[in-house]
């Protein structure tokens, strides 16, 4: 089966024509929204900051309380942490991101280990929290476990920059491989799809902001 994310997943569960065309054939590419090239932009500046090597452009000066807060945390800090983790039945080992075998990949905005403590944050540049999504911290949080063996407990958290909403949730390493089966049935679906080479389109008001044009929902927007 192809590697699978959060994001990759979703996308699946949205619309697996979708999915096929952005993972599987290739043959479209989704060059981004303004809302996520603006996030892109803060992910970026958010990075900087914490890492030490720029300070915040103006526009992105609202958050400086929170990454202060996030910079005062003790342990190392890990920023845009690129995680990979290769299954063999019910065992999970580290690997690259890239890796030819990997089985899920993941990006962590910033990570702070420190001794058998760990904390896991995800910038959202939504406007509030009313969709969070948490099971993406669980994935997250299972690979960090896999690649820092001496981490036992995190602390993980979606921070909403704009919304000033911080949602959280606490992981235990005893918990790793349920995180990990967190999509179980939409990986079992998507299995499915790859083995008989079926793409269902699903139709959606989101579909008029899909870059598969050629799809039989798609819609102009207006």
């Amino acid at each position: 089966m192809t590697a699978w994310s959060y994001s990759s997943i979703k996308t699946f569960d949205q619309c697996p024509k979708k999915y096929y065309h952005l993972k599987i054939a290739k043959d479209v590419k989704d060059s981004g929204s303004e809302a996520t090239l603006y996030g892109q932009a803060l992910h970026s500046a958010a990075e900087d900051y914490v890492k030490g090597t720029a300070d915040l452009p103006a526009k992105f000066g609202f958050i400086r309380d929170t990454l202060d807060a996030l910079k005062a945390i003790e342990g190392e800090k890990l920023c845009e942490l690129r995680l990979g983790v290769k299954r063999d039945g019910d065992t999970f080992e580290p690997c690259k991101f890239l890796a030819k075998d990997v089985w899920w990949r993941g990006i962590a905005d910033l990570v702070v280990i420190n001794g058998d403590m760990a904390y896991s944050i995800d910038y959202k540049t939504s406007k509030n929290a009313k969709y969070a999504d948490t099971k993406q911290l669980d994935l997250v949080a299972a690979a960090l476990f896999v690649h820092y063996p001496q981490v036992k407990k995190i602390k993980s958290a979606l921070a909403f920059v704009v919304s000033n909403d911080l949602i959280q949730k606490v992981h235990t390493a005893d918990m790793r491989d349920s995180y990990f089966e967190t999509f179980a049935d939409e990986l079992e679906r998507l299995e499915v799809a790859q083995d008989n080479n079926v793409w269902n389109a699903n139709s959606s008001p989101l579909c008029g902001w899909c870059p598969v044009t050629s799809c039989e929902h798609h819609r102009p927007r207006k």
